[in-house]
């Protein structure tokens, strides 16, 4: 927010009823004020717009929304035009949408949300030397790129982040039943817990279940799964899992309909958006009950209740319109808009894709919603992870921030 001029600041007191915030933000000058807005750009904005993804291309849509609405519609002084294209799940759907953005001539791209259309757009990406500042999907395979920047993670960090937690926090002879969906998002979870875990002779003793992939879960689809790791003697201590969504919310449901009672660890993505929503029967209710007893502890690189500006302006402003809390997906959204805005500005003039993305391995630290991170030499966030469990927040379910576990990257 550093970039805000003093103007901006005083509507965004007016819109917000933010205390405080033109100290912090207010530092252009009256020339800068008066200055005339640079000639119009595109960003090409990669989403899905419908299937299971969807609800995270509208959170990623949103977030990026934001930081344009909070800075008069521009990028580093220049109007912007958002042209979207569809995701689908495809790597073949994934260069579609490509395609069509560098005809629409584009300045970057931002979004994505599959890994799999992440790694099958790669090398167009590269080949058209157009900068990806991508937004979600970040899967650990993604090496040696020139052009594809990343604000959201790589997968692995959230399970080191929760492995290293779990090996100070845990007996050493403690049974951790481990779940994910087939495919490599899980694996690369998984392959972060045991990089967190396994040190000082600790072994994760478990082979991970690995289930279906499905779009829409049922009632029961888990069930089988979940009794192979219960019935085996002893019981589980602790449950490490890899889920979104909807398979998130039939996954807890069929764990605690199976009879486990004892702590769930996972990545936040479990209970993300409109999971908690969807699990919370109200006061009385038994799922309330259960959730409280045995908690949910999530690592996640986000909460919307983190107590810093950036946080208070952003989160503040995204509740104001969409009526819900950000989640990380609209966070890592925002920032790619962030760091457009600041390499744009470094160019200056007449940018051009190939002196954008010489800029964004100029623009150093990066005050965000999340707290301060910077890209390191793989274009993904040096950035703190924090330790969030899910308990009543007035009369709601939320995910509460307890504690920081790591700084990875």
């Amino acid at each position: 927010m550093s970039q805000m001029n003093r103007r901006r600041a005083l509507q965004l007191l007016a819109a917000l009823g933010t205390t405080g915030l033109a100290a912090a933000c207010g530092s252009g000058t009256d020339t800068a004020d008066e200055a005339e807005p640079g000639s119009p750009i595109k960003i090409g904005l990669i989403v899905p717009g419908s299937g299971p993804n969807k609800v995270i291309g509208d959170e990623i849509t949103n977030g990026f929304q934001t930081f344009l609405t909070l800075n008069e519609g521009q990028l580093g002084g220049h109007p912007v035009t958002v042209v979207p294209a569809e995701e689908g799940d495809t790597a073949k759907t994934g260069q579609a949408a490509v395609d069509r953005l560098i005809n629409e001539g584009v300045l970057a791209l931002t979004g994505v949300v599959s890994s799999t259309v992440m790694l099958g757009i790669r090398d167009a990406v590269e080949q058209a030397r157009i900068p990806l500042i991508g937004s979600n999907a970040s899967p650990i395979s993604l090496q040696s790129v020139v052009y594809i920047w990343r604000t959201s993670y790589v997968l692995n960090e959230p399970g080191e982040a929760l492995g290293e937690y779990l090996r100070q926090t845990l007996d050493e002879s403690s049974r951790i039943a481990i779940f994910g969906t087939k495919g490599q998002s899980s694996q690369d979870v998984i392959d972060g817990l045991r990089r967190g875990y396994e040190q000082g002779g600790r072994r994760l003793t478990e082979d991970p279940i690995f289930t279906e992939d499905f779009a829409n879960p049922g009632k029961g689809v888990y069930t089988g799964s979940i009794r192979k790791a219960l019935d085996r003697r002893p019981g589980p201590d602790a449950v490490f899992c890899h889920y979104t969504g909807a398979q998130a919310v039939q996954f807890i449901k069929q764990l605690y309909a199976a009879g486990y009672r004892g702590p769930v660890y996972a990545p936040g993505f479990l209970t993300e958006g409109t999971v908690l929503s969807q699990l919370d029967d109200g006061e009385k209710g038994e799922e309330r009950a259960l959730i409280q007893n045995n908690p949910i502890r999530t690592a996640l690189n986000y909460s919307a209740d983190l107590n810093n500006t950036a946080n208070r302006v952003f989160a503040s402003a995204y509740r104001k319109t969409y009526n819900v809390s950000p989640t990380t997906f609209a966070m890592a959204s925002y920032d790619a808009a962030q760091v457009l805005d600041k390499a744009i500005r470094l160019v200056g003039g007449n940018p051009t894709p190939q002196q954008v993305n010489l800029a964004l391995g100029k623009i150093g630290q990066v005050d965000s919603p999340r707290g301060a991170w910077q890209f390191n030499q793989s274009r993904t966030p040096q950035q703190k992870w924090y330790l969030r469990k899910v308990q009543l927040d007035g009369r709601m379910l939320a995910n509460v921030v307890i504690n920081e576990l790591a700084t990875l990257g």
